[in-house]
């Protein structure tokens, strides 16, 4: 997928069918606006077009970073994504100049699908009517998705944070239509990992919703290749505190332990898919327990990913 930021980079492109929104979490309504786009471009053989914004046009905190959301709009077959920086000079611009200069005059918009709640232009006063009223005018074509509810419950972003951070997953996976996941880099820790045989890999999420603390059976996603692990959210066990809050570091981390894994992947991103919940966070007092504790996770986590569960 190419991607495009800022309007002055933007370019015409054969047959451009657009699908326009902010697409925070790519959840299942978006997928089904992003999918629609696609699969119409490819039928008119033209080129789907995901037109978002970053940061957030209602200054709200973001399900996932702009990477992420990147990385899962490609997986669903875009051709191009154009990200606008949403900025005070952005925000001046009338929803008609919007349709107007940016997606007729420089994009060359031939067909357009949004969400029935979608708002754009200045203090939002453009939505989808005012598209399908000035479709004749432009020419373009037209196509408004609805609201989809699950059980009589709108699928929001906002929500859907909120059903992570409580640590309700599959409520959260039901509406994202595909696991919860973390977007990061990986960075380097003390070592403890390494030195007693489990090494983990560190992560630094990029401005993500995380899971309460807590291990978890994960899928790691790696240069294009699926891994199966756990995942450690949660301070440093107690017998390490000490040792680490002279460096100042963070007592919240997120570790990585990868199955059959050997690289050295630091400064790599991954991306990690929580796929079941195996245990709440502990507190050891030495590493004997807690080498004990982590070969159970194993063994649980490999039960989960067994073909018979």
């Amino acid at each position: 997928m190419k991607v495009i930021c800022g309007i002055n980079k933007i370019q015409k492109f054969k047959k451009p069918v657009v699908a326009l929104g902010v697409f925070d979490g790519v959840h299942r309504a978006h997928r089904r606006i992003l999918r629609a786009a696609a699969q119409e471009a490819q039928r008119i053989k033209g080129t789907s077009v995901a037109l978002t914004f970053w940061p957030h046009p209602q200054n709200e905190d973001t399900l996932y970073s702009l990477e992420h959301r990147l990385r899962l709009i490609s997986e669903i077959g875009i051709d191009v994504c154009i990200v606008i920086k949403f900025n005070k000079s952005f925000a001046r611009v009338s929803a008609e100049d919007f349709i107007k200069d940016i997606l007729i005059n420089k994009l060359g918009t031939n067909y357009i699908c949004v969400g029935k709640n979608f708002r754009f232009g200045k203090c939002a006063g453009g939505d989808y009517k005012m598209l399908r009223g000035l479709s004749r005018i432009y020419n373009y074509r037209l196509k408004v998705f609805g609201i989809i509810r699950i059980n009589n419950q709108p699928i929001s972003s906002t929500y859907i944070r909120r059903l992570i951070a409580r640590g309700h997953l599959t409520n959260a996976q039901k509406l994202l239509a595909r696991p919860v996941s973390i977007f990061g880099t990986v960075i380097k820790g003390i070592g403890w990992g390494r030195r007693s045989g489990f090494p983990t890999a560190n992560i630094d999420p990029h401005n993500e919703v995380i899971p309460p603390a807590g291990v978890y059976a994960v899928r790691i996603f790696y240069h294009n290749k699926k891994f199966k692990g756990i995942t450690y959210i949660g301070g440093k066990p107690t017998f390490l505190r000490k040792k680490i809050k002279s460096k100042g570091q963070k007592l919240k981390n997120i570790e990585v332990y990868i199955f059959n894994f050997k690289k050295n992947i630091y400064g790599e991103n991954l991306e990690v898919q929580f796929i079941n919940k195996i245990r709440d966070e502990k507190k050891f007092t030495n590493s004997l327990p807690l080498v004990t504790q982590i070969k159970k996770d194993i063994t649980a986590a490999k039960m989960i990913f067994s073909p018979h569960n």
